[in-house]
């Protein structure tokens, strides 16, 4: 049919056309040949919906039918997709509906506003970052954070884990210890000093309670500027799109969003043992402590468990670590062992091979005196030690089991309470999404919450496509040696292409600050293993040895670009460093040769 010129034709013609649009639920405007529009087509097939097609290429004024199109939505191509009278847009703006539950909200004839773009339950480092970057894209944004005080009675303010107790306090008390280390390193390098050196628990607790107090303040203020809504309050989901806010003083108020990010993080576990929750402390109650936790039991071979042993030994404490089976479950088991016996051979007790059954208290006190039972997992052999405190170390639940994800359908994997998304971090119900530590089979590190709450509200709200990338992260273990990864372990590599396949070069080394004190002599070791498949391509990279933190940084660079064994050889060292000796690495572990280094 020829193109309509008169204004009552066309007029006519845009008439029937909103008539199709008004009268059907989804009206698609499609061409039989168009692979978008079967694309279209068959999402609804597959939800069940029905819809009303007519195809432009079947029908005699179909040329016209577009152009009107075109004039009416702004949109030139097909599919032309309606929804309730609401024009939803082309294939991508379809699908990308569906894939964010608003597609849903249209086919419920739910077109209503909400309070809110978006609400993040959660107000650690990845619910702020996520929170922060929506903000900053233009988007209406909440951020809910409650802390449930321990059985001990501590709690916190806004920064989630890593900052009130967990990596900040962690690190600072890490290097108090240190700073014992270089005390007695100093009278070797000619400092005197005559007066006993010794350490102040109050003093150290209370400037590091300080500092985070700041960081407490300074998020607040950042949200603040950047117009994100901030509630302190326990947040449960009571509807799909709707949630009950309680604050602490059980006052319950609801809001509504169209989006959702979980980002609750993790809590310390306990033992389910007479008097664990009565008696012991985790790492939510360590770094608060009032008073010098004395002599101490760390139940447990978490990093956590290992990081605070080797601090409270540092600081002159009697420490002993309490070891069901293995050190650092999921971490190279070579480096796990070094780093354990380094600890051993400085003062740290290990109790292998057994679990504690009941804790006593003795007497009450700050610090009291408590009693542990505890059974040997290979016999019936059963040992009683006395303590000041007993701190839990032996893992930690997601926080997912009392904020209504049943009540919406969202899929949790009842053994951890972890919940399983998809690459972009989206749950099983389109407009919710998750980060963080709560992630089934995802890294528990703070980085790595940040970049994807960031990559998540760009791609929710900028129009970006990158995800967050879960390969290749770096992390470091801040033991008394503290021990840096990045990459495959020696029995992850062998696991996945096999002994033959991968060559392990490896060195023990003597870092120049520790000569003139004479401690530590070939104590660090380095390894690194390469993909012999793959032209000797860096797979995994671990390092134990001072400011591990900082080596592996840098080379978790050179990983994610593909670094190779020959490129290491190639690059030039820094001079009198530790991190040369990845440059210069020669035996293999196959080889068995000599790994002790003397001299520079």
């Amino acid at each position: 049919m020829p193109p309509i010129e008169n204004e009552s034709g066309k007029n006519d013609l845009k008439s029937r056309i909103q008539q199709l649009i008004d009268s059907n639920q989804v009206m698609v405007f499609s061409k039989s040949y168009c692979p978008y529009c079967v694309k279209v087509k068959d999402l609804f097939k597959e939800l069940q919906v029905e819809c009303n097609v007519v195809e432009l290429d079947l029908i005699e004024d179909g040329t016209n039918y577009q152009e009107m199109l075109l004039e009416m939505t702004g949109q030139k191509t097909v599919p032309n997709v309606f929804i309730n009278k609401t024009h939803v847009g082309g294939c991508d703006k379809t699908l990308q509906a569906h894939k964010d539950g608003s597609l849903q909200q249209l086919l419920n004839g739910q077109n209503e506003s909400y309070d809110y773009d978006l609400i993040v339950i959660g107000g650690g480092s990845g619910g702020l970052a996520c929170s922060k970057e929506a903000a900053l894209l233009g988007k209406k944004v909440m951020v809910l954070d409650y802390v449930v005080p321990t059985p001990k009675g501590t709690s916190w303010g806004l920064g989630g884990t890593c900052v009130n107790v967990g990596c900040i306090p962690k690190k600072l008390m890490h290097q108090t210890a240190l700073l014992r280390t270089a005390i007695q390193d100093a009278r070797k390098f000619g400092w005197e000093f005559d007066e006993t050196v010794k350490h102040n628990w109050e003093t150290m607790k209370e400037a590091i309670n300080n500092y985070i107090g700041s960081l407490n303040w300074g998020y607040r203020v950042a949200l603040r500027d950047k117009m994100v809504d901030y509630v302190n309050a326990y947040a449960e989901f009571i509807d799909p799109h709707k949630i009950k806010t309680t604050n602490k003083r059980g006052k319950e108020t609801f809001y509504t969003a169209a989006r959702f990010v979980l980002a609750t993080g993790e809590r310390p576990r306990y033992l389910n043992i007479p008097g664990d929750k009565e008696h012991c402390i985790t790492s939510d109650d360590l770094f608060s402590l009032p008073y010098c936790p004395g002599k101490t039991l760390v139940i447990g071979a978490s990093y956590v468990a290992l990081e605070c042993g080797g601090f409270l030994a540092g600081l002159g404490l009697d420490v002993t670590v309490m070891v069901r089976s293995i050190l650092l479950r999921g971490f190279d088991q070579d480096m796990a062992n070094r780093a354990g016996e380094y600890m051993e051979e400085h003062g740290v007790k290990f109790l292998r091979e057994y679990v504690p059954t009941k804790i006593e208290e003795l007497e009450a006190g700050t610090p009291g005196r408590l009693k542990v039972t505890a059974k040997s997992t290979g016999s019936e052999e059963v040992i009683e030690g006395e303590y000041n405190t007993v701190l839990i170390a032996v893992g930690r639940d997601a926080c997912t089991d009392k904020i209504g994800l049943d009540k919406v359908g969202v899929k949790v994997n009842p053994k951890n309470g972890k919940i399983p998304v998809n690459d972009e971090e989206q749950t099983n119900v389109p407009h919710i999404y998750a980060i963080g530590d709560i992630l089934q089979d995802k890294w528990e590190l703070t980085p790595v919450a940040i970049q994807a709450g960031k990559l998540l509200a760009r791609r929710l709200y900028g129009g970006s496509k990158a995800k967050c990338d879960y390969v290749n992260v770096p992390t470091t273990v801040f033991t008394p040696m503290e021990y840096g990864a990045c990459g495959l372990s020696e029995e992850r590599a062998v696991g996945l292409y096999g002994q033959e396949n991968i060559e392990v070069f490896h060195t023990l080394f003597w870092p120049l600050e520790f000569t003139v004190p004479s401690r530590d002599n070939n104590k660090c070791y380095a390894k690194i293993i390469c993909n012999k498949l793959d032209n000797d391509r860096v797979i995994g990279f671990h390092y134990l040895g001072p400011n591990a933190g900082e080596v592996t940084q840098g080379f978790s660079t050179a990983m994610k670009c593909g670094a190779t064994k020959e490129q290491l050889d190639g690059t030039i060292g820094i001079h009198p460093t530790c991190a040369e000796i990845f440059t210069t690495m020669e035996v293999t572990k196959s080889s068995g040769g000599n790994i002790n280094q003397s001299g520079c």
